[in-house]
């Protein structure tokens, strides 16, 4: 029985640091919250959970915060929270209405943001072959152009290329339309055959192989991962308790991807509902006052969405609201 109480007590302080920012006392807590014990229990109680480092006094006479050891237990020994049925409406009614994979994942890092006030990340999915449906060439400049490819699964997927000349509107309009009459419905061996017989017939321009190599990369569901982002200027709102000095560093690490990717790669290999890494469990000097809060979804869950933020953050309703986006994910992708 004293073992619940002091997680009882635990949690109230982690919850009454998390909404009001500041050390949480004894009296606070015989105050506001129904624990059934004198404000001397709740001490003797308190000098435990300090004892066992799951938290600390900032200064004398000040109450006490949760150390990163006492939002793991925190973490630990929380139920599955759901989200709210408004927030759930919500992320079916905003993500609904896209378009493509690369609407629904810009679409769902924002909504993501709105609903934690974190910054929100996810990670492109990984997606299996694709027949071409369309590709459009738009031509950039004399030496440049924009191949967008169009994939049967409604993806679109576009990247610059270098000419290495100057194009003629002839030979660039013959190119756009001769690439889709030879790719059009094709996937895998059979489009990579017809895009490299088109790239290397007689009096092809240069630049015909580096188009058909982007339509191959492309309907194959491309080859570098990537993760968007939104909401990074919530790092700076009030009460974050993370000074200038620390958010540098954060958006420097958000900005070096591979950092990221292989931290979700690690929180993915888990294999939990959903996964925290909680400041120095992030293995990275740069986020070790930060949270990051993963869940996985997609056909092999080989693809993170998720929220970082301060330590002192809403864990549970972090956590439901990431586990919500990612089902929604799943099931989008899984079409």
């Amino acid at each position: 029985m004293s073992e619940e109480r002091r997680q009882a007590v635990l949690r109230a302080i982690v919850e009454g640091y998390v909404a009001t920012h500041e050390p949480v006392g004894s009296k606070a807590l015989t105050e506001t919250r129904a624990l059934g014990v004198s404000s001397a229990t709740i001490r003797n109680d308190m000098a435990i959970l300090e004892e066992q480092g799951l938290i600390a006094q900032p200064h004398t006479s000040a109450g006490r915060i949760p150390t990163d050891a006492g939002y793991r237990s925190f973490v630990d020994h929380l139920a599955a929270s759901s989200l709210p049925e408004a927030h759930r409406r919500a992320i079916g009614t905003f993500l609904s209405d896209a378009v493509d994979i690369n609407d629904v994942v810009e679409r769902s890092v924002r909504l993501l943001s709105q609903l934690t006030r974190q910054v929100a990340v996810v990670q492109f999915p990984s997606l299996r072959e694709s027949a071409v449906r369309r590709i459009e060439l738009v031509r950039l400049g004399a030496e440049r152009a924009l191949v967008v490819v169009v994939s049967a699964d409604a993806r679109v997927d576009q990247q610059t290329i270098a000419l290495g000349e100057a194009a003629s509107d002839e030979a660039f309009e013959r190119a756009a339309r001769e690439v889709n009459e030879v790719a059009h419905g094709l996937s895998g061996a059979r489009l990579e055959a017809a895009l490299s017989a088109w790239s290397a017939a007689p009096g092809q321009a240069p630049w015909a192989s580096l188009v058909a190599q982007t339509v191959l990369t492309a309907a194959r569901g491309g080859t570098v991962e990537r993760v968007v982002f939104a909401g990074t200027s919530n790092l700076a709102r009030a009460g974050t308790g993370l000074d200038a000095d620390i958010i540098a560093p954060v958006l420097d690490a958000l900005e070096e991807q591979v950092v990221l990717l292989r931290l979700l790669h690690e929180m993915a290999g888990q294999g939990d509902d959903v996964s925290v890494r909680i400041g120095a469990e992030t293995h990275h000097e740069a986020l070790s006052s930060t949270s990051i809060i993963a869940a996985a979804y997609g056909r092999d869950a080989s693809s993170l969405v998720g929220a970082l933020g301060p330590t002192r953050m809403d864990y549970p309703g972090t956590m439901a609201a990431v586990r919500a986006v990612a089902r929604y994910l799943s099931r989008v992708v899984e079409l």
